[in-house]
C-alpha cells in the first residue's frame, strides 16, 4: 500500500520511497527512508496535504507526493520483520540470456528460446540472498525504449508505473556495442541499474579484451561477468543488486547517474525542456525528467500524451521544434538520429577507454556461419526444413510407440483389475468406462507428446528457428504477413494460446492480428492425441507417419490460403520492415531439454487429473442415464438423443453421430475428443480410412479451444477478432471435410 491509503491515527513503516531524480532525493531528505516509522496527524480541510510524524518531527506531504510512498502497517511489519524484500526487474535484448538469469535465481522453469520473443509478458518469481528475500520480474526481451514494438512499450510501462528498486540489465558479453545501447536509455531513465555481462564465457574464449571495473566506472553502475548457463557470477550479481540497494548515490565508485552529452544543440533542447517539466510536481514524482525531454526531442506519441494536459505544453512543443530545426541545421540529421549516433558514440568511446578489444578466436561465429551457409541456403533450406518436420513425426511416432503400449497395457490392466473386483453398478460403470477408458485413452500418448516437445525445444534452444523464420520470410510477406509471424505459427504447433501471445514481438498492428486469426489452423499439441488414436487405429504402419505429416502440412497451407485472404480482403494496411537477430548457434544442454519438455509433460498430466477427467465423468453419465433412467444402450441416452439430433449436420462428413458428440466436447479443450472417443467407442471403431481422415481435417481446422479465442479476444481488446475465429474456423472445417469425403468417395 501507499502511504496516501493510511489514516488519520494510523501507523506504518516506509518499505521504499518510488520516484526519480530530485524528487526521490528531497523526500528522502526529509526522513521518509526505508524502515523509518511514519504516523498519519492529520488531513487539511479539503483532505489535502497530510500532515506526517516522522523521526520526530512533523511534516505535511501532498497526497500525489504521498504515493509514491510505499508503507505496510506496523503490525504487518512485525510479522514481516526477519524478511525485507526487494523488487528487481531483469532487463535486456532478447537472447541475452534473460530469461535463464530469472530460472536460475528464482527455481522456476520459463521457457527460454533462442529467438526474439519468447517472454511475451512478466513473469515473477522469487530468490532468497543475504537475508533479502529479493521479487525478481522478468520483462520482455526488447532492444530499446522507443515507443516502436509491443514489448518496447510494456517495458517502459512497467519501468514507470511499478518502479523496480534495482534493474538488473542482462547484456550479451558478445555483442557490447548493440546490447549497451539499450543501457544508456536506462542511464537517462535515472534508475538503479546493475549490469550483468552474460556469456562472458564466451567472451574470453573469443579472446576478447575488457576491463570490467573500468567500464562500470564510465558507465556508473557496477557490472559482473557472468554465464547463466553454468549460474556463475549470480552470487556476485545478487550480492551487487543488494549493494546497490543499499548504497547512497555518488558513495560508490560505481554508483552515480551519469549523463550522455548528446551534442550542445541536442542538450540545450534538453535543457529548455526540463525547465517546463520540473515545474509539475506529479511529473517529476513518476519521470525522469531528463529521460521524458529526451523523448519528446525524439518525437515519441507516448510521452507528447503524457505532457499533452500541461499547461505549457504548446511552449513545450514549440522548444521542441527549434531544438529540431538547430539539430538539423548543424548536423543535417533529425534529433532521434542524433541522440541515437551519440549515445552509439559514447559507447564506442566507454569501450576504447575499457580497453575493448575483439580476439580472433571466433569459432562460435565460424561454426554459425558454416552452417548458415547450408541451412538457409535457397535450394536447401526448405527441404531441410521439411525433412526436420518429417523426421520430428516419424521419430514421434517409431519411438514413442514402445512407452505407449506399455502404459495402454497398463491403462488396460487397471481396467481389467477394478472391472473383477468391483460389484456391478454405476459407480463400477463410471470408473472403467468413464474415469479409466476417458483418461486412458488420453495419457497413453503422453510419451509422443514429450517427444515432440524435446524436438520444438531443441530447436528454439539451437537458433534454428530463427533461422526458419528468415527462410520463410518471403513466403509470409506473399501471404500478407511479416517473417516474425513464422514464430508464432511455428510455437501453434505447441500451444495455441501462448503462440497468440507471442504474437506481441510483431510490430505491425495488421499482420499481428492476421497472425492470431490464422494460428488456430497450426495442429497444436491438444489435437495430437485425436491424431495419434485415429491414425494408429485406421492407417497402416508404413502410412502413419505420412498422414500425421500431411495433417500439419494441410493446416500450414489453409494458414496460407486464409492469411492471403485477410490481408487482401478484409484487414488491409502498411506492414512493418522485416528486422530480425540471427543469433549463434548455441547447443542446448540435455538437463535445458529435459527441463522443458517435462514442464509440458506435467501440464499434459494436470490436464488428465482436471478437465480431462471432468469431461469424460460428464460424458459417461450423459452416455449412461437417459430421461427415464439408466439408459439400455447409448442410442437412448441423453448424449445419444444430442447426437442423433446433430447428425444430420455432419452426414457430408460421413460422420457418425458418436464421432459428431466428440468434436462437440472439444469445444472446451481437444484432448476431451479422444477421451470422448475412448469412452463412447470403448475401442470398437467401425470407420473407414476415408471417414477416419475426414475427421481428422474436421479436427484439425474447426473451433479452436475455448482458451484460445479467450487468448485472441485478451490480445485484440475486444471479442470481434475473437468471434469471427471461431465462425470462421468452424465453416471452414464444414467445408474442407466435406469436399475431401465426398470427392473420397466418388474416387474410391
Amino acid at each position: 500500500m501507499n502511504l496516501s491509503q493510511l489514516h488519520t491515527g494510523q501507523q506504518g513503516i516506509i518499505l521504499n520511497v518510488r520516484g526519480h531524480g530530485g524528487f526521490r532525493k528531497r523526500i528522502m531528505e526529509m526522513g521518509f527512508v526505508k524502515g523509518q516509522h511514519v504516523e498519519v496527524l492529520l488531513n487539511a480541510p479539503l483532505q489535502d496535504p497530510v500532515k506526517y510524524k516522522v523521526m520526530g518531527y512533523e511534516v505535511s506531504l501532498r497526497r500525489q507526493e504521498a504515493e509514491m510512498i510505499e508503507v505496510e502497517t506496523a503490525a504487518k511489519a512485525v510479522q514481516d520483520s526477519q524478511t525485507k524484500q526487494i523488487t528487481v526487474a531483469l532487463v535486456g535484448n532478447p537472447n541475452c540470456g534473460k530469461t535463464s538469469l530469472f530460472n536460475f535465481a528464482s527455481g522456476a522453469h520459463e521457457r527460454v528460446g533462442n529467438y526474439s520473443g519468447v517472454t511475451v509478458d512478466a513473469k515473477e518469481g522469487y530468490a532468497d540472498f543475504e537475508s533479502y528475500r529479493i521479487r525478481l520480474v522478468d520483462l520482455p526481451g526488447t532492444y530499446s525504449l522507443s515507443a516502436y514494438s509491443p514489448e518496447e512499450l510494456y517495458v517502459r510501462k512497467q519501468l514507470v508505473d511499478d518502479t523496480p528498486d534495482v534493474v538488473i540489465n542482462v547484456i550479451d558479453s558478445s555483442n557490447l556495442e548493440r546490447n549497451l545501447y539499450l543501457t544508456t536509455q536506462l542511464m537517462d531513465m535515472h534508475l538503479r541499474v546493475v549490469c550483468a555481462l552474460n556469456m562472458y564465457d564466451e567472451l574470453k574464449h573469443r579472446g576478447d579484451q575488457l576491463h570490467v571495473d573500468v567500464l562500470s566506472s564510465l558507465l556508473g553502475m557496477p557490472m559482473v561477468p557472468t554465464s547463466f548457463k553454468t549460474g556463475q557470477g549470480l552470487k556476485e550479481l545478487l550480492h551487487e543488486v543488494i549493494h546497490i540497494y543499499e548504497s547512497s548515490e555518488g558513495h560508490d565508485q560505481y554508483y552515480r547517474h551519469q549523463h550522455i552529452n548528446h551534442g550542445h544543440e541536442v542538450e540545450d533542447g534538453i535543457a529548455h525542456i526540463q525547465q517546463y517539466l520540473k515545474g509539475n510536481d506529479l511529473l517529476r514524482s513518476r519521470y525522469s525528467t531528463r529521460w521524458l525531454a529526451i523523448k519528446l526531442l525524439e518525437g515519441d506519441e507516448k510521452a507528447e500524451a503524457v505532457i499533452k494536459e500541461l499547461p505549457g505544453y504548446q511552449d513545450i512543443i514549440k522548444a521542441r521544434e527549434v531544438a529540431a530545426q538547430r539539430v538539423k541545421e548543424e548536423t543535417g540529421s533529425d534529433t532521434e538520429t542524433a541522440i541515437m549516433d551519440a549515445k552509439y558514440g559514447f559507447i564506442r568511446g566507454a569501450l576504447q577507454e575499457a580497453g575493448y578489444v575483439m580476439g580472433t578466436n571466433d569459432d562460435a561465429y565460424r561454426v554459425t556461419h558454416q552452417l548458415d551457409d547450408i541451412i538457409t541456403n535457397k535450394w536447401f533450406g526448405f527441404p531441410i526444413f521439411l525433412l526436420l518436420l518429417y523426421l520430428m513425426f516419424e521419430v514421434t511416432f517409431t519411438l514413442g510407440q514402445y512407452p505407449m503400449d506399455w502404459i495402454e497395457a497398463g491403462v488396460a490392466w487397471l481396467g481389467d483389475f477394478v472391472s473383477h473386483t468391483m460389484a456391478d453398478g454405476p459407480l463400477k460403470d463410471m470408473l472403467v468406462d468413464g474415469c479409466i477408458g476417458g483418461v486412458g485413452a488420453v495419457i497413453v500418448f503422453l510419451p509422443q507428446i514429450l517427444i515432440l516437445y524435446a524436438f520444438i525445444s531443441f530447436m528454439e534452444d539451437s537458433g534454428y528457428m530463427a533461422r526458419a523464420a528468415f527462410i520463410m520470410d518471403k513466403l509470409m510477406h506473399g501471404m500478407g504477413l511479416h517473417g516474425k509471424s513464422f514464430i508464432p505459427l511455428i510455437m501453434g504447433f505447441g500451444c495455441n494460446v501462448p503462440a497468440v501471445m507471442a504474437t506481441r514481438t510483431i510490430e505491425s498492428r495488421r499482420s499481428r492480428l492476421i497472425t492470431m486469426l490464422v494460428l488456430p489452423l497450426m495442429s497444436c499439441s491438444a489435437r495430437l492425441p485425436i491424431y495419434i488414436m485415429i491414425t494408429a487405429a485406421f492407417f497402416s504402419v508404413q502410412y502413419q507417419s505420412l498422414v500425421m505429416f500431411s495433417l500439419y502440412l494441410v493446416g500450414i497451407l489453409l494458414s496460407v490460403i486464409m492469411a492471403r485472404f485477410l490481408s487482401t480482403c478484409v484487414i488491409k494496411g502498411d506492414d512493418t520492415p522485416f528486422v530480425m537477430e540471427l543469433p549463434p548457434y548455441r547447443f542446448p544442454t540435455a538437463k535445458a531439454i529435459f527441463r522443458h519438455t517435462w514442464e509440458k509433460g506435467k501440464q499434459y498430466l494436470k490436464k488428465m487429473g482436471g478437465i480431462i477427467l471432468v469431461a469424460s465423468i460428464i460424458v459417461w453419465a450423459l452416455g449412461y442415464f437417459g430421461p427415464m433412467g439408466a439408459a439400455p444402450s447409448l442410442e437412448y441416452s441423453f448424449i445419444g438423443i444430442i447426437g442423433k439430433a446433430i447428425e444430420p449436420l455432419f452426414l457430408a462428413q460421413g460422420f457418425e453421430w458418436r464421432q459428431d458428440i466428440s468434436l462437440l466436447a472439444g469445444v472446451g479443450a481437444k484432448e476431451i475428443v479422444a477421451s470422448t472417443i475412448g469412452v463412447l467407442y470403448a475401442g470398437e471403431y467401425n470407420f473407414t480410412p476415408l471417414e477416419a481422415y475426414s475427421f481428422l481435417l474436421f479436427v484439425l481446422i474447426y473451433f479452436p479451444c475455448l482458451a484460445t479465442i479467450v487468448a485472441i479476444k485478451n490480445e485484440c481488446g475486444s471479442w470481434r477478432w475473437a468471434l469471427f475465429t471461431a465462425l470462421y474456423t468452424t465453416i471452414l472445417a464444414w467445408v474442407v471435410s466435406a469436399v475431401f469425403y465426398q470427392v473420397g468417395r466418388l474416387l474410391l
